[in-house]
């Protein structure tokens, strides 16, 4: 169901888009309550959450009632989950709910499951789940760690020996399609009870992205060794990792300082092209870190330039990317939340 302000709410929840439970529950609870369940919301659905409990009228009692409902349910069963795999949680689900009201929440409960094959590793503290897996094979925890939040790949990579470090890493990157029966294969070997949980279509894991984003959360020294390590059997792949982990907008996390030494090195139409689809908060730092002759004379290229093509403005960013990398590996200028913190001395 999709809801438009005026619209009347209907008598069942079963009636209502996940958005719409969302911005139901978030009504009826108490404002710190509502304000960390939407922080938890993914990104993407804030927005949406948000528009539709601002377009929310008079909620009808018994409706509210079965959201809260549901929403407890299913925070009950995926605590059940964590606590001891899904066939713990079928039982106890049976045990203590209406038959058909368990049916529903097993199937959501299920399906959710499915998603996230090794996710009875998510909840496990780091120092044990490295001792679990360290002295399996470089490919079963490539796929392992491919499986986990970014933070939590970071700190087992860390505490992997460095030659295991490095072949980790490869074979994160160059994994795209894994198939199922091996996902399967190696979930039954750690956890036999979530044998029968695994999608039966190819899932999308690995890649240069997720060696980036787990390289972003690493300590420099450790990223230094990794990257060394990859680079004397694989340059180009180095190269693309590098790519991958700083992106133009993040130039945001420089300080003032650094910015003014990035900018030594850059030329002005280099910078008016790169600038085109900047946002406007990176568009000010960096004007503001120039002179305001200079500044102005940016401003006024950029008003006045016309169409181009976006291959042109990429390249134009990766290029100063490339000099913040520079300067970064030169210890010339600081990137915030990149490990550098202990190597600054005041």
């Amino acid at each position: 169901m999709v809801y438009r302000p005026g619209m009347k709410l209907p008598k069942s929840a079963d009636e209502l888009d996940g958005t719409l439970k969302s911005a139901i529950l978030l009504l009826l609870l108490d404002a710190d309550s509502a304000g960390g369940l939407l922080k938890a919301l993914p990104t993407e659905s804030v927005e949406e959450v948000t528009r539709a409990l601002a377009a929310l009228g008079d909620v009808p009692k018994e409706l509210g009632e079965e959201v809260i409902r549901e929403f407890y349910s299913l925070a009950m069963a995926q605590g059940y989950v964590r606590e001891g795999g899904f066939a713990y949680a079928k039982n106890l689900l049976k045990n203590s709910l209406d038959s058909k009201v368990a049916d529903k929440v097993i199937q959501q409960i299920q399906t959710q499951v499915q998603k996230t094959p090794f996710s009875f590793l998510q909840k496990a503290e780091s120092a044990n789940l490295l001792t679990f897996i360290q002295d399996e094979h470089p490919q079963t925890i490539a796929l392992i760690v491919s499986h986990l939040s970014h933070h939590k790949a970071s700190e087992i990579l860390i505490g992997l020996p460095p030659a295991k470090q490095i072949e980790v890493v490869r074979r994160v990157a160059h994994m795209e399609q894994t198939n199922p029966e091996v996902i399967r294969e190696v979930e039954m070997s750690l956890e036999s009870r979530l044998s029968n949980m695994i999608s039966s279509s190819m899932e999308k894991v690995g890649g240069v992205e997720t060696v980036a984003e787990i390289l972003n959360l690493v300590d420099r020294s450790t990223e230094r060794t990794i990257m060394q390590g990859v680079e004397s059997e694989d340059p180009e792949l180095v190269e693309e990792i590098r790519r991958r982990m700083f992106v133009f907008e993040d130039i945001n996390m420089v300080n003032d300082k650094g910015i003014q030494a990035v900018l030594k090195e850059v030329e002005n139409d280099q910078l008016v092209l790169a600038l085109k689809t900047a946002s406007e908060g990176l568009k000010s730092k960096i004007l503001n870190n120039m002179s305001s002759r200079a500044a102005e004379t940016i401003r006024e290229d950029m008003e006045f330039m016309g169409p181009v093509r976006i291959s042109d403005v990429e390249a134009a960013q990766q290029k100063i990317v490339d000099i913040v990398r520079r300067l970064e590996e030169a210890g010339e200028i600081i990137i915030a939340g990149r490990g550098g913190d202990n190597d600054v001395v005041v």
